[in-house]
């Protein structure tokens, strides 16, 4: 961990940045203490961080868990006995993990997990463009369309310039302008760029336009309208911020049902952002699913222990993170102990950083998630691919997360029941090493993406220095899913050494450069062999 460590503190610092906003946001939105969202997002680095097996993912307070908390709350009579539930909830993931329940995170279609990244930034750039103006009616990291304000998401941002704050405005466009000259400009002219990080440079710019501008009529930003991090006044009122369970409340049904709910929900929305994270990381690592339940679940019985929300690998948290350079897990880590100190040694100053500065870096976060030019690619791929994609995200935008991903998914289980069937003789595999590790893998006439967490398995378990041959002679139809496992693999298979020999109708290919441009997808994604 520490040989990317060059790579890993400058992610950090950047994750720090946009995570505070939000553990404190999603506690505030979950109807908890904010301290509890601050707990949350410690441990989540800290711990989750070191347990887990993935090497770019963050974990920390999700938003689709805040509807749930809130309601939970108020259900079993106080926080102290929701803390119950979230202990439980945490066993009921080590129990998930030592079950192998995380193959599940494998049979999400391609498309809607593109559709979820998709629909995470565009919902991060609806939602914050109040917040850059100034207009901080929800707390930051709400990802529902209805917010508790009254408002909905498109109507808040109708009512920016009704609420209109000209000092937040103003350092927002300051901030955004420094990252934008940093990320497209600055860092091409020198290393020292590349260890600053944009966002650090704009949020202490942000602080000094704040100090500066107090006593300014038309630039002064009013409290509420920065960073909110709880300042405590000694030692025994900071250890007075951490709550502990009521186990009394144990043989409450209610407390049970809670549990397994957050358990259920927090393991769904993780395994989803390890698909999604590793979909989008450079170095095409691979998360094993059953250990991050491990991580997750003890992290949750941490939280719970001491007072925090629920916890979840979080896509905002873990694609700044990938955007930003980090290469391995000391990023989640190095950004849980940055939470620690700074709320332990520097919350007044924190407690001048403007939202709107923030919002501005969150902001570039969603761009980068929601790129036009992935419109096109999508819909270039077909109806196939596109519709699950385009439900997914109009379903994240005008519901939430987890509702829009079931409507993706719904649609893609659908697309593919009317076009192909699973075939359970997907998969034929002789080993013809003697000695020499010379596997052949051949492929049946039909293959979807039902067959991915067989398919990756056999691939990641293939050892090094083997000779593959790969046969899909036979294969008259290939999901694209697995074009790009093997897409993938093809990049892993040249650091382990595994020659590839591709067996076709088309002909044979040794080490084909790309297996995309191999099977020539066509502009309905009719992916025909023959």
């Amino acid at each position: 961990m520490f040989k990317t460590l060059k790579n890993d503190l400058p992610a950090s610092v950047v994750v720090f940045f946009v995570a505070l906003p939000l553990c404190l946001g999603i506690a505030l939105a979950s109807g908890a203490p904010l301290f509890a969202g601050l707990i949350a997002g410690i441990i989540g680095g800290v711990v989750v961080g070191a347990l887990s097996g993935s090497k770019i993912g963050v974990s920390g307070p999700a938003a689709g868990l805040a509807a749930i908390v809130l309601t939970a709350i108020g259900t079993l009579g106080g926080y102290e006995n929701f803390l119950v539930a979230v202990v439980l909830g945490g066993v009921i993931q080590l129990l998930f993990g030592v079950l192998k329940a995380g193959i599940i995170g494998y049979y999400f279609p391609s498309s809607v997990i593109k559709g979820m990244l998709t629909g995470i930034g565009i919902i991060i750039i609806l939602k914050q463009i109040p917040h850059f103006f100034g207009y901080d009616a929800e707390p930051e990291g709400a990802d529902s369309f209805v917010e508790s304000s009254g408002e909905n998401t498109f109507s808040a941002i109708w009512h920016v310039f009704d609420n209109l704050i000209i000092g937040s405005m103003v350092v927002g466009f300051i901030a955004l302008g420094i990252l934008l000259l940093w990320s497209n400009v600055l860092v091409k002219k020198g290393k020292i760029f590349e260890v600053v990080q944009g966002p650090l440079v704009a949020v202490v710019v942000g602080i000094v336009f704040y100090v500066i501008t107090q006593s300014n009529e038309s630039l002064a930003i009013a409290q509420s309208h920065l960073v909110s991090v709880p300042v405590p006044d000694s030692l025994d009122s900071f250890i007075g911020q951490f709550s502990f369970p009521n186990f009394s409340a144990i043989t409450n049904p209610e407390v049970w049902i809670i549990a397994f709910t957050i358990a259920l929900v927090a393991s769904l929305e993780t395994l989803l952002c390890v698909e999604a994270s590793d979909k989008i990381d450079p170095d095409k690592n691979v998360t094993p699913t059953n250990r991050e339940l491990l991580a997750q679940g003890t992290g949750n019985i941490l939280s719970g222990l001491i007072g925090g929300l629920p916890i979840t690998q979080v896509i905002v948290r873990s694609s700044a993170n990938i955007q930003s350079g980090g290469k391995s897990k000391m990023s989640a880590i190095i950004h849980g102990f940055l939470l620690l100190i700074s709320v332990i040694l520097i919350p007044t100053l924190l407690n001048k950083i403007p939202l709107s500065v923030l919002a501005a870096i969150l902001l570039i976060v969603g761009y980068k998630l929601a790129k036009p030019s992935l419109f096109v690619k999508m819909y270039k791929l077909g109806w196939k691919q596109s519709v699950p994609f385009f439900v997914t995200v109009i379903g994240i935008v005008f519901t939430d997360l987890l509702v829009g991903i079931g409507l993706g998914l719904a649609v893609g289980v659908v697309v593919i029941l009317l076009k192909s069937y699973q075939n359970s003789h997907f998969l034929h595999i002789e080993d013809n090493s003697n000695g020499k590790h010379k596997i052949k893998m051949a492929l049946a006439e039909e293959v979807t993406f039902f067959n991915k967490g067989a398919i990756l398995k056999e691939l990641d378990s293939l050892p090094r220095d083997t000779y593959l041959e790969f046969d899909v002679t036979k294969t008259r139809y290939l999901d694209y899913d697995i074009i790009e496992i093997l897409e993938d693999f093809a990049f892993k298979a040249k650091e382990r050494n595994i020659d590839i020999k591709l067996i076709s109708k088309r002909g044979i290919v040794e080490n084909p450069p790309s297996f995309i441009d191999f099977f020539q997808l066509r502009p309905k994604s009719k992916i025909s062999l023959s």
